[in-house]
């Protein structure tokens, strides 16, 4: 029998090959970083280059939900559009039926629900996204949360969704996270990270910056241009003095 047809039959060894293939459209997608600062998180995507008369205002990585809260994804866009209309609709309920803003814990919750609704029943396929999402939580404070096609949804200091080299970024945020982080620092990092898998620097990148509040910030192209040559610069004069200590030692 060929399980990888059927999404809601299980293989003898226990995999639900739709939902992997789901995930493997994710790591096909582009780049995208979530760090948990002290007051704020930033999310950071690599946008793929544009054709030259295409309009890059209708291409974008980083999405509000509501006033308090952004999404960033890898994966399919069209999937992804649908499902953040889904949750679009379902923050303005909760807004209109509690008279209170949905905290970033229950938007993850919601989002993660509807990802694994799709995979459990005939006639539909799974969402091919995974997210990044950030808002204010129940206490006030800024999270992220990661959601996936299976419909797991968790939370994180900080991550890495889509790209092949997603591991070796995650292992490289390990190494120089650290907790209650500077907005400046935080920025940093990300496009640090990003430097890793982009080719065109600040073209091809889109930075948003959430604060404690909700309240976000797009950062220009302009703004993200002088981060990376300022981290251009550090790696040359890393390699710079790396070659000239070998070379004193001969």
């Amino acid at each position: 029998m060929s399980y990888d047809r059927a999404i809601t039959v299980f293989s003898p060894d226990g995999h639900l090959f739709q939902v992997e293939y789901a995930m493997e459209a994710v790591r096909r997608g582009s780049t995208a970083v979530g760090i948990k600062g002290k007051d704020c998180v930033v999310l950071a995507v690599e946008r793929r280059a544009l054709a030259k008369l295409q309009d890059a205002r209708t291409i974008r990585k980083i999405v509000s939900v509501d006033n308090r809260s952004a999404l960033a994804f890898a994966g399919l866009t069209a999937d992804a559009r649908v499902l953040v209309n889904k949750l679009r609709v379902e923050a303005q309920s909760y807004r209109l039926t509690m008279e209170d803003a949905p905290s970033v814990e229950y938007l993850a919750r919601y989002l993660a629900k509807i990802q694994q609704q799709f995979t459990q029943r005939g006639g539909v396929r799974p969402f091919g996204i995974a997210t990044l999402l950030t808002g204010v939580s129940a206490e006030g404070t800024i999270e992220l949360f990661q959601t996936d096609p299976a419909g797991t949804h968790s939370k994180w200091k900080a991550q890495v969704i889509g790209g092949r080299n997603s591991k070796s970024l995650r292992e490289f945020l390990e190494k120089q996270h650290e907790d209650d982080m500077e907005e400046s620092k935080c920025v940093r990092l990300a496009i640090q990270a990003l430097l890793e898998v982009v080719d065109s620097g600040a073209k091809t990148m889109e930075v948003c910056i959430v604060r404690a509040g909700g309240t976000k910030e797009t950062m220009t192209e302009e703004a993200v241009d002088v981060i990376c040559k300022e981290l251009e610069a550090e790696q040359e004069e890393k390699r710079t003095a790396g070659t000239t200590s070998s070379g004193g030692g001969d």
